[in-house]
């Protein structure tokens, strides 16, 4: 598999470092009938938070960034709310030159797939929602927390967060690493920004309509979304399917890349 980190500079006025492998079997051809594939990570992550699942995503040539105030990416003052985070994402599809795309959302990085596939219903030809919420209004419980912060962020810190969202599999050690090292490379601004951006925003499904082929993955024991949610989110997306994986929290990512890649190849192979 062929993977490297290339940078974009996005029309929004921001750069961003991407990972880009290609999957498919007769690699450098673009009339091959693969779909690109666009990974929107969750809050507080990176692109690396897909190091597992992508080598998995068979047939396809995929495309992961770091979003605004993550990562490696830029961590302007501004542009976190809902809208500018999923323009960012438009963005990116725009400078990579694809006109649609395939796109997986991780947990929140689904929410902001959701007011993409709204506002650029063009630009998305199926969309695959991972523990992905219906709405963010309300504002979880450790949101006040979240508001506390100042920098230089401490460590101890990011660790005490990660059990804000309980494992019920064991996720490798390196990899809950990598995950830390994501949450010391955001400012507090970053932090408190994108996540107010996420709750004050609309959700998309009530802004708009979802018209692409939607599949809803979601862990039977998430303890901040509930299945009454994704059973709406399903219902408001004309066709979107829903797999329920009984024994998996809300970090369905973390804990079983394997079976989500399955279920992704399933369904894009499905979709011709």
């Amino acid at each position: 598999m062929d993977a490297d980190i290339r940078h974009l500079r996005l029309r929004t006025g921001i750069t961003v470092p991407y990972l880009v492998q290609d999957n498919r079997q007769y690699r450098g051809r673009d009339d091959d009938g693969a779909t690109p594939v666009l990974l929107l990570h969750a809050w507080g992550e990176s692109r690396r938070s897909f190091d597992r699942l992508i080598p998995h995503l068979a047939g396809h040539r995929i495309y992961a960034p770091d979003l605004r105030g993550q990562g490696e990416a830029d961590k302007p003052a501004d542009g976190y709310s809902l809208a500018e985070q999923a323009e960012d994402a438009a963005a990116i599809l725009e400078a990579l030159g694809l006109p649609r795309a395939a796109v997986v959302g991780s947990s929140s990085g689904g929410y902001v797939a959701q007011q993409l596939a709204v506002n650029h219903p063009e630009m998305v030809t199926a969309l695959v929602l991972v523990g992905s919420p219906l709405s963010l209004q309300g504002r979880p419980a450790f949101a006040d927390e979240v508001d506390t912060l100042s920098d230089p962020l401490d460590e101890a810190w990011v660790r005490d967060s990660l059990p804000w969202f309980p494992l019920v599999h064991d996720v490798p050690a390196w990899y809950i690493e990598d995950r830390v090292r994501d949450g010391l490379l955001m400012p507090a601004h970053a932090w408190k920004a994108i996540l107010n951006g996420l709750c004050d925003a609309t959700p998309p499904t009530e802004s708009g309509t979802i018209l692409a082929p939607t599949l809803i993955l979601w862990g039977a024991q998430d303890n901040l979304l509930p299945r009454s949610g994704q059973e709406t989110l399903a219902a408001r997306i004309p066709g979107a399917a829903l797999k329920v994986y009984p024994d998996v929290a809300h970090l369905v990512l973390w804990e079983c890349p394997d079976r989500v890649s399955e279920d992704i190849n399933a369904f894009l192979r499905a979709l011709g």
